[in-house]
């Protein structure tokens, strides 16, 4: 419902005032912790995707634009400018669908956010405690735009981690460079106008372009504003600004009550499953009765799923043609589960996607939408072949917020992604800066290490100048 001028908080000054003026480290140990988990996480992501057919396209496509080297590509050896690092970073880290999720939202934050920020302060020489800090504060304004307008924008089709993305990174890039309370405001007044991503993208490789471009977005709206570049004040709150635009359901209390006080970093969640998170249930409970049972798909008549209404219209494809849609199918995920008791990336490659027995599995489940199953819930029954009938119920899967990923089951899942394209010396020296990363006082050991180590005719040449 739209407001009258007089009811709406002026946000847009509000929230600039916030990043530009928050003190460094002005928050509790718990979310300085999870800022931390948070950056890992999302750095194993673009590692180990690094590789991807859509890395290698938009890595193609940011070449034809002739950059500058001012910033590392994770996991690969290029360097391109600022802009195309924080772009192509931003799909690598959200091209498996392992990322971070904010569960009140379904915003995967850090990839927006963490790419632009990093680039810049690549680029600038900034240390790990200005990375830190521009993390937890671009986190919360994307984050605090999501609850405001979440599900009504959502449910018109926009994907939300892209369409709010953007001013999460320009928040970010605007703490890194400095800015003041007035440049901040128009910087998130710039990215106002660049929001990306349409939920019709999902199961394609234009999905994970969307943080990408709110990365690229957000860097470029906090460099306009520092050389004088100027947006409207009011660009988030005006009757024709981006909230009441956006959606006809605005909560402006989300924006405003404890800002300063209440992180929305501390609500961050990992993905225990690379796929979808609203199937992450449904995995969880089809592995359980695996495990349990000592399941195999020969055993299994039929698998019956009771889920959220959302789950269907995300994840409601029967006959995925590749592993990008078998991300967005929940009849695949469950048959991955059951055969391979996890959904790790390598479940969702294309050849896993189409392989015989898996078709013929997944097949096997049905699921219908119950309103009365809770958006992370899910209702699994398995009726074997000799009688049994096997049931579970899952209220939280492993990854959400009542089932965390401990600190270990982050680092085992991030030498998952990354000892494969980096090796294990690096994946552990990795791990160890990214668990101090605000005590660095030099972010190129973290970006270096993040790259393939140079060859040794390379290293000799490189030693000879």
């Amino acid at each position: 419902m739209s407001a009258t001028e007089a009811d709406v908080p002026p946000v847009t000054r509000m929230l600039g005032a916030f990043v530009a003026t928050h003190p460094s480290r002005g928050w509790d140990a718990t979310v300085e912790r999870e800022a931390h988990r948070t950056f890992l996480n999302w750095l194993g992501c673009a590692i180990g995707a690094s590789r991807h057919a859509s890395v290698e396209a938009a890595l193609a496509a940011a070449r034809d634009l002739a950059p500058s080297a001012q910033a590392s590509v994770l996991g690969r050896a290029e360097c391109l400018d600022m802009a195309s690092a924080a772009l192509v970073n931003g799909i690598s880290s959200h091209t498996f669908d392992f990322d971070d999720t904010h569960l009140k939202t379904i915003i995967h934050p850090a990839a927006p956010v963490a790419s632009a920020a990093l680039a810049l302060a690549e680029h600038r020489g900034a240390g790990g405690r200005e990375l830190i800090d521009a993390l937890v504060l671009g986190v919360d304004v994307a984050c605090r735009v999501g609850n405001a307008i979440y599900p009504d924008h959502y449910d018109r089709g926009w994907h939300i981690t892209g369409s709010t993305g953007m001013l999460g990174a320009a928040a970010a890039c605007a703490r890194v460079l400095g800015l003041d309370a007035e440049q901040a405001t128009m910087a998130l007044g710039i990215a106002a106008s660049q929001p990306a991503g349409l939920r019709e993208q999902f199961g394609s490789m234009t999905k994970a372009l969307h943080p990408g471009a709110a990365a690229r977005a957000g860097l470029t709206a906090a460099l306009l504003a520092r050389h004088g570049y100027t947006a409207s004040s009011r660009a988030l709150e005006a009757k024709h600004g981006l909230l009441q635009t956006f959606s006809t359901k605005v909560d402006w209390r989300e924006l405003t009550d404890a800002l300063g006080a209440r992180f929305e970093i501390s609500f961050n969640s990992y993905k225990a499953f690379a796929c979808g998170v609203v199937i992450h249930p449904c995995i969880d409970g089809c592995v359980q009765l695996r495990n349990a049972h000592g399941l195999q798909a020969q055993d299994i008549e039929r698998i019956f799923l009771k889920v959220h209404p959302l789950v269907l219209a995300l994840t409601g494809k029967t006959s995925p043609r590749d592993g990008l849609e078998g991300k967005f199918s929940v009849y695949h995920a469950c048959a991955a589960a059951i055969v391979f008791g996890q959904a790790g990336e390598s479940e969702f490659s294309d050849a896993l996607v189409a392989r015989p027995d898996l078709v013929a599995l997944r097949k096997r489940v049905s699921a219908v939408a119950d309103a009365a199953i809770g958006k992370q819930a899910a209702d699994v029954t398995i009726l074997c072949r000799d009688g049994r009938q096997l049931h579970v119920f899952v209220a939280h899967a492993i990854g959400s917020l009542e089932h965390p990923l401990t600190d270990a089951d982050l680092q085992r899942k991030f030498h998952g992604l990354v000892d494969p394209v980096l090796g294990r010396e690096r994946s552990d020296a990795l791990i160890e800066c990214c668990s101090s990363l605000a005590a660095c006082q030099d972010l190129h050991r973290v970006t270096t290490l993040a790259r393939p180590a140079p060859e040794p005719s390379a290293r000799r040449r490189a030693e000879a100048t």
